[in-house]
């Protein structure tokens, strides 16, 4: 994130515009990094796009596509819902809100929901996109909701969990966490792992609550705040949580990546990164993006440094995802950035469009998933390399040894 980004989202939350001036003028000069040359190693491939609706640029909205197998939803800041083929990408249906979204889509056992500025939580069915219910919790959500177990999770930013059932909307349980002086706008995306929903808060909390019952099954404090002001003690958990089997993945802002057993919340290892984006997973790496834009691979295992890429400095990368063989991420100009997952090497870019990429990218099977600040939605795969062409000198069917075989 960039200083001037970060600047702005400090004044949403309460911070006179004159806090910008804490920030040196050399650091106000660095422009983001010119885009270098690249010798593509991989062919991405831009397979359908759809406008989804109004812009939402300079939000920081949670508005993603997500899938279930069958269809790929999407949502937009305007309030058009849409569903589509995931291979032709033909709308299958749209509905029209009379709402601002600020968080969505989730989807799960028969219904996706999104999440309106006024407060009202929505559940449309997967297969017309009809209105099932609407509970308005009086708070702002920007954390996509998390669907299982019978029950909708609803994160908001004044540091409340709630459960809302699948088939009518009824609060069942709330948790509630104390609130600093001081938060960054937005909200961790609570996740789903068992039996228990694995909540961020804006304390540098991370929480395990029984999703049947709404009780605290472990909670552990990702990094104590520290420093003097209520800005250097900003220890918000605002960004992805991942987990992969029975480990879980988190990171703080000014605080610490780290690794915690899910049945407990022990904390199995920890490096010091502040981010604000959050990290990603697979079988053997933890990916995140530092403050200035340096993209980082972590072991699994360990939490050492695998690789890291600073070709994009300060060109606000999105977090970087899973993809294949790749590593993605979006910047502030629209190009979606390719490296590779092992050791970081550039791969590929390709430009979705002029507005910037904020929303995190969503992997379904073999395709990759891209929401823009604008509005637009867009698929991508990557091309097969083409299978050289036998010579017409080959003898076909002659296996026949050479001398000295």
């Amino acid at each position: 994130m960039s200083k001037a980004l970060r600047c702005a989202l400090l004044a949403a939350i309460g911070l006179q515009l004159g806090a910008c001036g804490m920030f040196s003028k050399d650091d106000e000069a660095l422009k983001p990094a010119e885009l270098v040359d690249v010798d593509a190693k991989i062919k991405i491939q831009r397979l359908w796009s759809d406008k989804l609706g109004a812009d939402a640029e300079f939000l920081r909205l949670a508005l993603r596509p997500a899938g279930d197998g069958k269809r790929i939803y999407a949502a937009s800041s305007d309030g058009k819902v849409s569903a589509y083929d995931p291979e032709s990408g033909k709308r299958l249906w749209r509905v029209k809100l009379d709402l601002k979204l600020t968080a969505g889509v989730g989807v799960g056992q028969g219904i996706l929901v999104v999440v309106a500025a006024n407060g009202n939580v929505i559940a449309l069915g997967v297969d017309d996109g009809a209105e099932k219910w609407r509970t308005e919790i009086k708070g702002e959500s920007l954390a996509v909701p998390a669907i299982g177990e019978g029950n909708v999770i609803v994160q908001s930013v004044d540091n409340r969990v709630r459960a809302l059932g699948v088939f009518d909307g009824r609060e069942r349980w709330t948790v509630i966490q104390s609130m600093p002086a001081l938060t960054m706008r937005g909200s961790a995306s609570p996740i789903i792992v068992g039996k228990n929903v694995i909540a961020g808060f804006d304390n540098g909390r991370l929480v395990a609550i029984d999703i049947a019952s709404g009780d605290t099954a472990w909670e552990a404090l990702l990094a104590p705040p520290s420093g003097r002001s209520d800005l250097e003690r900003l220890s918000d958990i605002d960004g992805e949580l991942a987990a992969v089997g029975q480990d879980i993945y988190a990171a703080g802002y000014h605080g610490r990546l780290a690794s915690l057993a899910a049945e407990s919340g022990q904390i199995l290892w920890a490096v010091e990164i502040s981010s604000y984006e959050g990290l990603s997973a697979d079988w053997n790496e933890v990916y995140t993006v530092q403050d200035e834009g340096v993209l980082l691979a972590l072991s699994r295992k360990t939490g050492a440094e695998s690789w890291r890429q600073d070709i994009l400095l300060r060109r606000e990368p999105g977090l970087p995802v899973p993809f294949l063989t790749t590593i993605v991420t979006g910047d502030y100009e629209g190009y979606l950035h390719f490296f590779s997952n092992v050791d970081g090497d550039y791969l590929a870019r390709i430009r979705q469009g002029g507005a910037a990429i904020t929303s995190v990218p969503v992997v379904v099977g073999e395709r990759l998933y891209v929401q823009s600040d604008s509005g637009e939605l867009a698929a991508y795969g990557i091309k097969a390399p083409e299978k050289p062409k036998k010579s017409r000198d080959a003898v076909v069917g002659d296996d026949t040894p050479g001398e000295g075989a």
